[in-house]
């Protein structure tokens, strides 16, 4: 066999490994999926979950599977895929090991813009809070990259995590400042900014899928571009890619599946950092392969967070925010000691 031969034929059984393993990933989402149902301040067996679907009888059970459990669990299997692709387009992009929508104050832009909302103009669902979101979180990312580019290396990546924390410790103060101020914000929001999947029904996931699912198809479909962009800008422009309007539509698809993320669950930390360095230790730096794993590693993560934070203190819960950023929060200083470079 020649080494052509040979290269291709380790090609393809590496497409057909990672094929299998996406295959097994989406296996234990299904599995994480009926545990979040079966799991909470009162436990559902198996077969109560598959009868609600195939016998509904308007029983107490099939009651809380159908419309508190089910839309809680698919909302968090959603935002989890969305935090998880938008935080591996990030790192792409901007060649940062730390690029999270969290650290780089994406998140924070956003949670304000929906206080702001709340506050100054009564929006009161996450119908509105979207928009909101969107508007907060496209105003911080260009606000964070001007003033990394303010820098005399220019957009680094330490630059970027530097402009990316100022900017969220401010928005974070603001938010405070405006929740002191008025009580009724407070105590409408107060859950939600914690990072929270409480009170999730049906019609929300309508409300967001369809933001949810053209960030997607924007994202998968400028993972080759964003693979060369990847290995440094020079050889993407050498390879004859517009490297700006990438960088731009990159922009729209991160902002389409942040904002409708933090407009529905709050600012959960950590899982766009987490989990696309999991996938990279696991596929390579292939964005073609990348950003369908950080989707459904990205909705395993959450939805397993999402069911802890209800056992914990069952009956009562913590918001999911606490328990990803308890998992999150070593693995970034871990980041910051090992990755970073100027």
């Amino acid at each position: 066999m020649s080494q052509l031969e040979r290269g291709a034929y380790t090609g393809l059984h590496r497409h057909k490994a990672l094929l299998v393993g996406l295959l097994v990933s989406l296996l234990v989402l299904l599995a994480c999926l009926v545990k979040s149902i079966s799991f909470g301040a009162a436990d559902i067996g198996f077969n109560q979950i598959l009868s609600s679907f195939t016998v509904f009888d308007g029983s107490r059970e099939h009651l809380i599977i159908q419309t508190v459990r089910l839309p809680r669990s698919i909302i968090a299997m959603l935002v989890g895929a969305a935090m998880g692709t938008a935080g591996a387009i990030m790192q792409g992009v901007t060649r940062n090991p730390l690029a999270d929508p969290g650290i780089l104050g994406v998140n924070a832009g956003a949670a304000f813009a929906v206080v702001m909302g709340i506050f100054a103009f009564g929006a009161a669902s996450p119908s509105v809070y979207v928009w909101y979101a969107f508007l907060g979180a496209g105003v911080t990312v260009v606000s964070v990259y001007l003033l990394a580019s303010l820098g005399r290396s220019g957009v680094t990546p330490l630059n970027l995590t530097i402009a990316g924390a100022a900017t969220s410790s401010l928005l974070a103060s603001l938010t405070t400042g405006v929740l002191i101020v008025s009580q009724r914000t407070l105590e409408e929001i107060r859950f939600w900014l914690a990072g929270s999947l409480a009170g999730i029904d049906e019609n929300i996931i309508y409300q967001v899928l369809p933001y949810i699912c053209v960030g997607m198809v924007l994202a998968f479909g400028l993972s080759r571009q964003i693979t060369v962009i990847s290995l440094g800008e020079d050889i993407a422009k050498g390879l004859g890619q517009q490297t700006l309007w990438i960088k731009i539509l990159a922009a729209v698809s991160v902002l389409l599946l942040e904002g409708s993320a933090v407009s529905v669950a709050g600012a959960i930390g950590f899982i766009g950092l987490i989990v696309p360095h999991i996938v990279r230790f696991i596929v390579g730096v292939d964005y073609r392969w990348i950003l369908p794993y950080s989707a459904i590693l990205g909705a395993i993560l959450l939805l397993g967070s999402d069911t802890l934070a209800r056992l914990v203190l069952r009956p009562q819960e913590i918001p999911v925010g606490v328990m990803t950023a308890l998992v999150g929060a070593p693995f970034f200083v871990y980041l910051a000691r090992t990755k970073i470079k100027k």
